[in-house]
């Protein structure tokens, strides 16, 4: 995958929220931290009202799913406020399952890819190894 120059890569999973940008370009990409804002995981909409039962655990699921959806919302804000032009997301399968749920328009519009992989965490050159492999 080419990640073009400026685009932020978001790396979420169900605790965390990593932004990168490519501060490179296309042929020559180099990845640069930028800071993770606090998000308002307080909407637990992403949790669909599911009843706690043994085939449907509750507690930390939720808490993920709410996470996963407060990140979506603070990247679809940055897109619609035109901070955000071209992005790629790369989340845990199921975080990354919960946060197209919410995806705006705009958004996929936005977005150069979405993969499925927990890179949270992963140095910068493990990050583009993935991202140039994907």
């Amino acid at each position: 995958m080419q990640l073009p120059n400026g685009a932020v890569v978001a790396l979420v999973d169900g605790k965390h929220f990593e932004l990168h940008r490519n501060s490179g370009d296309e042929a020559s990409p180099v990845l640069s931290s930028m800071a993770s804002p606090d998000l308002d995981e307080t909407n637990k909409s992403g949790s669909s009202g599911r009843d706690s039962s043994s085939a449907n655990p509750t507690g930390h699921q939720i808490d993920e799913d709410g996470h996963a959806a407060a990140a979506t919302e603070w990247l679809n804000q940055q897109v619609l406020g035109h901070k955000i032009e071209k992005l790629v997301i790369v989340a845990s399968p199921r975080t990354l399952g919960e946060m197209r749920r919410h995806y705006h328009k705009q958004l996929q519009v936005a977005l150069v890819a979405d993969l499925s992989k927990d890179l949270v965490g992963k140095s910068g050159q493990e990050l583009l190894a993935a991202l140039q492999a994907a």
